[in-house]
């Protein structure tokens, strides 16, 4: 089938590829409608590896998606023919440790797309098991389904962040991790958002979702903006989706006593971060890795309109321009939030 190849760091081709897929009797096969072109998938075309994780042969891309459903196994009764889907990336060991415990994003033998050496889904079909495939509501958009998987990130920040009522939080980063958690956050419970970016543009277009403060870090402080707010007290949570260096210096001044802080952004490097300071104040770090059984809430959440993602899609190609896709993914416009690709018009 037609593919985008990561054929090795800095080289993609579109091409034909031979992936051998058997349909098994809890699975689906599912005709790919829309794929969103992810930080990760950017890292590994510039960088060609991710951490523990190198591109070592040829590697489809793309694990943000959705599509149609064209063939069931015999077992399958969740899904039919024609259902519009999308789906979690991830395929764990279900008796895994980990996945006996509720903690299947830690299993190490997940199998996740465009993880290497797994292959990902920018290509005509895949197939995956029922299972972790869900219907998409009427009133959802195949764009809007790619991005049931970077919502589902948010939420789970949001969901380790156990938000109270009324909680005042801090997200650093305006790119579309920042903005589907401070939607989530919003959704759980937080009465106000303060928003840091460098980005003008990208501020504003978030803090026209909702209840958001926007900081340009560039022109403002962030802590003293925050205590500003917050009588001299400081957020309750900060969630760092950034992965900025500069963003892990200063992390802990805008936080009150006893705040939590939650880590979703991933320094390419290791960055230092002021514990002796954190000390002070009785800081709790969280760090999150992907999600686990999300994807019903995040589902539920667009389709009763709380969460509204179409704004955050900015550009769309098509598949055959894939790589133009990508190029434009590398040095986006300010005003750019989600690139995605459609299989089909």
């Amino acid at each position: 089938m037609k593919a985008l190849v990561l054929e090795k760091k800095g080289v993609l081709a579109l091409r034909d590829i031979d992936i051998k897929e058997t349909l098994g009797p809890e699975d689906v096969r599912i005709k790919i409608h829309t794929v969103g072109i992810c930080g990760s998938d950017v890292h590994y075309y510039q960088d060609g590896v991710i951490g523990a994780f190198v591109v070592r042969k040829p590697m489809v891309l793309g694990h943000e998606a959705s599509g149609t459903v064209v063939e069931t196994g015999r077992n399958v009764t969740s899904l039919k023919k024609g259902d519009r889907v999308c789906m979690e990336p991830g395929i764990p060991n279900p008796i895994s440790r980990a996945s006996r415990q509720g903690i299947y994003n830690m299993d190490p033998e997940v199998r996740f797309w465009a993880t290497p050496p797994i292959h990902g889904v920018l290509r005509e079909s895949v197939v995956h098991p029922a299972a972790l495939t869900y219907k998409l509501p009427d009133n959802i958009s195949f764009g809007e389904g790619a991005m049931v998987e970077p919502l589902a990130i948010g939420m789970h920040a949001a969901t380790k962040a156990q938000i109270k009522p009324g909680d005042t939080a801090v997200v650093i980063g305006a790119g579309t991790i920042g903005v589907v958690t401070a939607l989530s956050a919003l959704a759980g419970g937080c009465s106000k958002i303060i928003l840091a970016e460098i980005k003008q543009d990208k501020l504003e277009l978030a803090c026209s979702l909702g209840p958001m403060i926007p900081v340009n870090v560039q022109k403002q402080n962030l802590t003293e903006v925050v205590m500003d707010l917050t009588d001299g007290w400081g957020a309750d949570i900060i969630f760092e989706a950034s992965g900025s260096p500069a963003a892990a210096e200063s992390l802990f001044g805008p936080l009150c006593p006893g705040g939590l802080v939650v880590y979703i952004g991933s320094p390419v490097k290791p960055v230092p971060l002021n514990i002796g300071y954190a000390n002070t104040k009785e800081a709790c770090i969280k760090t999150i890795f992907r999600y686990a059984h999300v994807y019903p809430r995040a589902i539920a959440l667009m389709e009763s309109g709380k969460i509204n993602l179409k704004p955050l899609i900015t550009d769309t190609y098509a598949f055959a321009d894939s790589i133009k896709a990508f190029e434009y993914t590398c040095n986006m416009k300010p005003s750019s939030i989600k690139v995605q690709i459609t299989m089909e018009s």
